[in-house]
């Protein structure tokens, strides 16, 4: 099986006539790299299939030296001496003034396939910005490294959206951000983008089946183990149940103080969920919740992510934790005082136990019209 090429690659090779002459920014960070693992960021900078003007961060930053949750300030980037907006911290969406010389803001992240996932968030306000402005818009695509076939989990109800659900799709969307961009475009009445495609990607290809090497999208999300059970395992966040941040293996050891580790197993193996098995363990993050502290808990291991489901293995975790600690869980909030938790899930009804609305064949339908590759 050849090779995947990303739209980055594309774009160097063969160059495209609606970015000629453009003055451009560029959104990308330390995962926008080609299959030599040199940066997007200096190989546009040095081609003459555009004229890059400016470079926007999302979190962590365009090189990626911020830690999660971090603000990311303005500032000129040591390598190409462009100047950097971020995108993360006070201002969220690119401003007029960051537009001013612009004709075209280009998008090239490599994205996780979830939801929560910033970059998304990141993505739609650099979207709006665009429309607002007049400017075009570009994707460069990339995988989606959990495969573009599964769809798990509901959608944002009205009232919820948020940086971590900006728009109503499932936690788990099987769609690249080109194709998100396709569909969000039609649905909010903006100009469609323009994107180029990958070539030789496949719906049902998971990242390591692309041959592309894995640049780590996140401080915590260091391998495609800890993307895979991520849809599920980042409903921990909010709570105060660690989700592994500050150790080896974040979003795949969770567990607390509080926590009787093989009391923990047997509650899950009770729940027979395909593809997952867990080990009792104890493990001392260094830093975020419970840092310093021996936490018990699980390693989450995937049997088969075929069959696994990652968001079903989130609400029995977050089940299991509650009904083993007692007085001791909490759900954590934001500066608003809202939960955490309801942003998360798109709506308040996991906090009150109760079942949320989720139709994988609708949302399958409804995505048709925009999907650019074949299964």
């Amino acid at each position: 099986m050849p090779r995947v090429r990303t739209g980055l690659e594309i774009l160097l090779e063969q160059g495209h006539p609606q970015l000629v002459g453009l003055a451009c920014g560029l959104i990308a960070n330390h995962s926008s790299v080609d299959a030599r693992l040199r940066s997007g960021i200096d190989l546009l900078h040095g081609s003459e299939a555009l004229e890059l003007k400016a470079l926007f961060g999302p979190e962590h930053g365009v090189r990626g030296d911020a830690q999660a949750g971090s603000s990311v300030g303005n500032a000129n980037d040591s390598r190409t001496g462009l100047p950097v907006y971020s995108l993360y911290g006070a201002t969220e969406k690119p401003t007029r003034e960051m537009l001013t010389r612009l004709d075209a803001l280009i998008f090239d992240i490599q994205d996780i396939g979830v939801r929560y996932g910033t970059y998304f968030s990141t993505m739609i306000n650099a979207m709006e910005a665009a429309a607002e402005h007049h400017l075009q818009f570009t994707v460069l695509d990339r995988p989606n490294p959990i495969n573009g076939i599964a769809i798990e989990g509901p959608l944002v109800e009205e009232g919820f959206a948020s940086f971590v659900g900006a728009h109503p799709v499932p936690i788990r969307h099987g769609m690249t951000l080109g194709e998100l961009a396709r569909l969000i475009a039609s649905e909010r009445g903006w100009p469609e983008p323009v994107v180029i495609p990958m070539d030789g990607w496949k719906r049902g290809m998971w990242f390591d089946q692309t041959k592309l090497p894995w640049v780590q999208v996140s401080p915590n999300l260091p391998t495609l183990d800890s993307v895979t059970v991520y849809a599920g395992t980042c409903l921990l966040e909010g709570t105060n149940i660690s989700e592994g941040r500050g150790t080896t293996r974040p979003f795949e050891y969770v567990g607390a103080p509080f926590i009787d580790p093989f009391a923990l197993v047997d509650r899950l193996e009770a729940t027979s969920l395909p593809g997952y098995a867990f080990r009792a363990t104890w493990f001392r993050p260094m830093f975020s919740k419970h840092a310093g502290e021996v936490c018990g808990g699980v390693q989450i291991y995937v049997t088969d992510r075929e069959t696994a489901q990652p968001v079903a293995l989130g609400t029995r975790l977050l089940k299991a934790m509650r009904d083993l600690s007692g007085e001791r869980f909490e759900w954590r909030t934001g500066e608003d005082g809202q939960p955490f938790i309801d942003l998360l899930w798109g709506s308040e009804r996991i906090q009150l136990g109760k079942e949320s609305p989720s139709d994988p064949v609708a949302f399958a339908e409804r995505r048709a019209t925009f999907l650019l590759y074949s299964e």
